[in-house]
C-alpha cells in the first residue's frame, strides 16, 4: 500500500470570490493577491496503490479546453496531470478507479480527454471506474443557474456514455476498502454543492483528510472564511465547524487540494477559535 501526491497543475482565481464576504485586508495575510486580485492555486490529487489497483482522487481540470477558457485562470507553473504519474512510474491507462468529490470542472476535468482526432471525447483514463454518487450526478446534470459554468457537459457526459460511470452507495463504502492497512470513510458535505464527498483514509496511523472544496486553502480555516462559490455558505459554515473540531480533537491530517503553497496542515483549538497547528510536507508525513 502506498499513496502519491498528483499534481495536475496550478491556476488563479479572484481572491474576493474564494473567500465572499471577508475583507481582503484580512485575507491577502495568507493568500496575497497579484495586480488582478488573483491568489495562487492548485488542483492536487492523491494516488492510491494497493495490489493492482490504483485509485485516483480527483483528476483537476484537464487540457482539452479552449485557450479563451484556460485565459480566465491564468495558468501557471509545469506541471501536468500525465507529468506527474510518470514521475512516480505510472501512465493514465493503470488507473483502475477515479473518485471523484464532485464535478466542478477544476476537480474532474482530467476526467475526459478529446479523441484521437479531437472530433469528440472519450475517457482519459480507459481501464478506470468513474465514481460519484447518484444525488450528486443528478444535481451536476441538471445544475442550477448558479453552478451552471462550472458542470460542463463535455466532462460528464461522456462518462456515463462510456459505460464507466458508477455510483457509491452512501451506506456502503466497500469498493474502496482496498486493504486492512487503509480505511477509506466518506463525508458528505452540501454547503459547496449538493453532496460533496470527503474522504478520510486512516494510513500508517494517522488520518489523512482529503479538503475539496470544504477547506480549500490554509488561509480558509476561520469559520467566516467561506468561498463566494459555495451555493449554501451558512450551511458550509456549520459543516466546517464540525468538521475542524473533529479535526483538532483526533489529529487529522488535511490534505489541501487547492492550496499552491502548503500540501497538508493540523489545526488545533484556541482562545480564538480553531486555527493553524502546523505545516506537513506528504514526504514527510509518509515517505
Amino acid at each position: 500500500m502506498k499513496l502519491y501526491p498528483i499534481e495536475t497543475g496550478n491556476f488563479k482565481l479572484d481572491g474576493g470570490a474564494m473567500f465572499g464576504v471577508v475583507p481582503k485586508t484580512l485575507w491577502t495575510r495568507t493568500n496575497p493577491a497579484d495586480a488582478s486580485n488573483r491568489i495562487d492555486l492548485a488542483a492536487r490529487s492523491l494516488l492510491i496503490e494497493e495490489g493492482n489497483r490504483l485509485l485516483l482522487i480527483d483528476t483537476g481540470m484537464g487540457n482539452k479546453q479552449s485557450d479563451k477558457f484556460f485565459g480566465y485562470y491564468d495558468m501557471w507553473g509545469d506541471h501536468t496531470l500525465e507529468k506527474s504519474l510518470k514521475a512516480h512510474g505510472f501512465h493514465k491507462d493503470d488507473i483502475t478507479d477515479v473518485f471523484m468529490t464532485h464535478l466542478h470542472f477544476d476537480h474532474c476535468g482530467g476526467s475526459i480527454q478529446w479523441n484521437k482526432d479531437r472530433t469528440g471525447y472519450e475517457p482519459a483514463f480507459k481501464n478506470a471506474k468513474f465514481w460519484t454518487n447518484k444525488d450528486h450526478w443528478q444535481w451536476a446534470t441538471e445544475p442550477n443557474n448558479r453552478e451552471k459554468a462550472s458542470f460542463l457537459k463535455e466532462n460528464l457526459l461522456p462518462m456515463e456514455e462510456s459505460g464507466q460511470l458508477h455510483f457509491i452507495e452512501r451506506t456502503n463504502t466497500s469498493d474502496f476498502q482496498l486493504s486492512s492497512e487503509l480505511n477509506f470513510d466518506i463525508l458528505y458535505v452540501d454547503g459547496h454543492t449538493d453532496k460533496q464527498m470527503i474522504p478520510h483514509l486512516k494510513y500508517k496511523g494517522k488520518t489523512l483528510v482529503f479538503m475539496a472544496d470544504l477547506l480549500p486553502t490554509v488561509g480558509h480555516i476561520p469559520l467566516p472564511f467561506v468561498m463566494g462559490y459555495d451555493t449554501r455558505p451558512l450551511l458550509t459554515l456549520a459543516e466546517k465547524e464540525k468538521f475542524l473540531n473533529k479535526a483538532a480533537a483526533n489529529d487529522f491530517y488535511l490534505y489541501l487540494e487547492h492550496d499552491a503553497h502548503n500540501e497538508i496542515c493540523t489545526v488545533q483549538e484556541t482562545e480564538k477559535g480553531i486555527r493553524l497547528k502546523g505545516i506537513h510536507t506528504f514526504k514527510d508525513l509518509f515517505e
